[in-house]
């Protein structure tokens, strides 16, 4: 579908991202210690940086001085000093100086984020994970394997471990390791040796590596007869093709409104979530604003008519990782009226970055520019005056002051220059991420439930039930929906789950001891604080073995019905159908309706807010 940009066009900028929030160095602002970096910086490269003509003399003069300073270093130090590093070490100095999300990318590390970002790779199409060995060295172990791809070709299943590449043992290999070792040339050929469970013998595969696709989107299936699910994990080259060839399945299948899950999705290509923006919104519609100190870099985007899912009922989930493209589409959408948002305040990442790329391939990832929603918000949240540790400090204590609130009383309580109003009249708030229409606070009261997903037993003790019941994949092989309808974890099952959960450290009282508090680590858990928890525990073990039967988009259709989230969106979606195009009346509408949730429907009527 084609876009309206304001000035330049899409095409005119397509490096420009919004780094996802996990990206994030972990770097000090404004550190002392930084400026000797720079200093480091302009010597160590002074073969390209002295051959610049400064424009500003005083530019000059402070690149004259650190380039002397780095040569005194070089000649003096008591060491030899390693130019490279040191060079590495100055651009990172430089970068802390800016802000939270300019940073410096090794030419290595650059290499991993392309392909994430290109949505395509040239390896053996699996994913894995470490799985500890007898020896108590880590092996890997096939998670799942790309359908039509090289490994499964050649037989290779879900659950084997790889304990040799190209004849060399691969038991103790890092994920460095791994990538290095199975990634390469399309048509060039890798020989893995394989321990099947189950099978006394090793097996040995020769796999011809090929492009392998890096899909953008966790699931798409139809929750009921008339609600479709999409879950976006990033925005990379290939989302709106993913998203529109879904989106086309759904409607396909009689779907008549739509939940779009961006929650945990951390950003990437900017022109992407302009697309997915564009699918909903109306021609003309502001989809967000560029603004720098620097006229080529300002922009604007706008919506054309043709937007697959226009006028029927949207609902967004979010939440506290949703960040940069994710917020573009969540504010859109919200100042719009066009979506009801649900879920929790996202993270506040509104700075776009542009790859400078260096000489040795590695890349400075710079902020050029702010992006503003429709109304005029800014998404960034305040960074200046502190370091890195005090920017992610002030996220988590308005993660816990949401928690204890509701919409209404946060935007009460905020500045009048902080609220803004939407297109028609609804207040909502800027100062730093994305405020949802309804808030969902976190459950914190099922503490034994955080023991456990915190040591992560649901997904091992998946793997070892996999490995136990080799039968399972023949059993269940081309019966996805009878998995979903009829699979259970019975209670013998349950006990096995449980007996996981106390070897990766959890303490369990036995019915003649007593459950104590205090730290996860020291607290000892009730056999009733278990048992209360079986249902939801379950349903988690049921979604990760249906991701190993069934790949990764069966996980979701599985976990989404004990999802809190999930479950408290599915209640709003009145709500949602208000805020859906039913024309130019859409405003009396939302104005004369009376809420579901009165403590969280923010107030109507009056003009947008000229804040800019």
């Amino acid at each position: 579908m084609p876009l309206t940009t304001v000035r330049q066009g899409l095409r005119a900028a397509p490096r420009l991202l919004l780094v996802p929030a996990a990206l994030m160095s972990s770097k000090k602002l404004f550190s002392v210690g930084a400026a000797f970096g720079i200093v480091l910086l302009i010597g160590g490269a002074a073969g390209f940086l002295l051959a610049l003509r400064w424009q500003d003399e005083d530019t000059a003069r402070s690149a004259d001085k650190l380039s002397h300073a780095f040569r005194l270093v070089e000649k003096n130090y008591v060491e030899a000093v390693d130019s490279e590093r040191v060079v590495e070490r100055g651009i990172e100095g430089m970068l802390d100086e800016l802000d939270p999300h300019s940073a410096y990318i090794s030419a290595a590390k650059m290499k991993q984020v392309r392909e994430s970002f290109n949505a395509e790779f040239e390896g053996i199409g699996i994913s894995y994970e470490f799985a500890r060995g007898p020896d108590g060295r880590d092996t890997i172990a096939v998670l799942s394997v790309l359908s039509g791809g090289p490994s499964e070709e050649v037989g290779l299943l879900p659950g084997d471990r790889i304990v040799e590449v190209a004849d060399s043992s691969a038991i103790g290999f890092t994920s460095a390791e791994v990538q290095k070792s199975l990634k390469g040339p399309k048509g060039s050929e890798v020989t893995v040796t394989v321990r099947r469970p189950g099978r006394p013998e090793q097996l040995d595969f020769t796999i011809e590596r090929d492009e392998i696709p890096l899909t953008t989107l966790s699931a798409a299936y139809m929750v009921d007869d008339s609600t479709g699910y999409i879950k976006v994990n990033r925005f990379a080259r290939t989302t709106h093709r993913e998203f529109t060839e879904a989106l086309s399945k759904l409607k396909g299948k009689g779907m008549e409104r739509l939940m779009l899950d961006l929650r945990n999705n951390t950003g990437g290509y900017m022109s992407q979530a302009v697309r997915l923006a564009d699918a909903f919104l109306r021609d003309s519609e502001d989809i967000v604003v560029q603004k720098s100190r620097h006229d080529r870099y300002d922009d604007q985007y706008e919506a054309e008519s043709g937007g697959g899912w226009e006028q029927q009922p949207l609902m967004v989930l979010v939440d506290q990782q949703s960040a940069s493209a994710s917020e573009i589409v969540a504010g859109a959408l919200q100042d719009h009226d066009r979506a009801l948002l649900v879920g929790r305040r996202t993270f506040g990442k509104g700075l776009v970055q542009k790859q400078f790329e260096l000489p040795d391939e590695s890349v400075v990832r710079l902020t050029i520019a702010r992006y503003y929603t429709p109304t005029g918000r800014l998404i960034q949240t305040d960074y200046a005056g502190g370091d890195q540790q005090d920017y992610l400090e002030e996220k988590r204590n308005r993660f816990e002051y949401d928690a204890t609130h509701t919409v209404s009383e946060i935007i009460a309580r905020a500045p009048d220059s902080l609220v803004y109003r939407t297109k028609h009249g609804r207040r909502v708030l800027g100062g730093g991420g994305i405020l949802p229409d309804v808030l969902v606070a976190p459950d914190t009261s099922a503490t034994f439930v955080q023991a456990v997903r915190s040591r992560n037993v649901p997904e091992h003790f998946a793997r070892q039930w996999i490995d136990t019941h080799r039968e399972a994949r023949t059993r269940w092989e081309g019966r996805r929906k009878a998995f979903f309808r009829t699979f259970e974890v019975d209670p013998e099952m349950y006990d096995d789950f449980l007996a996981m959960a106390q070897e990766r450290g959890l303490r369990l009282a036995s019915s003649s001891s007593r459950p104590s508090g205090g730290p996860d680590s020291a607290r000892v858990f009730s056999q009733r604080q278990a048992q209360a928890h079986r249902a939801y525990l379950s349903t988690r073990i049921k979604g990760r073995i249906a991701r190993r039967l069934f790949g990764q988009s069966a996980l979701y259709p599985v976990i989404n019905d004990v999802d809190p989230l999930f479950q408290e969106a599915r209640r709003h979606w009145p709500r949602a159908r208000r805020l859906a195009r039913v024309g130019p009346g859409a405003g009396d509408v939302l104005g004369r309706v009376q809420p579901t949730t009165p403590s969280n429907e923010q107030a109507a009527g009056g003009a947008l807010d000229s804040k800019q």
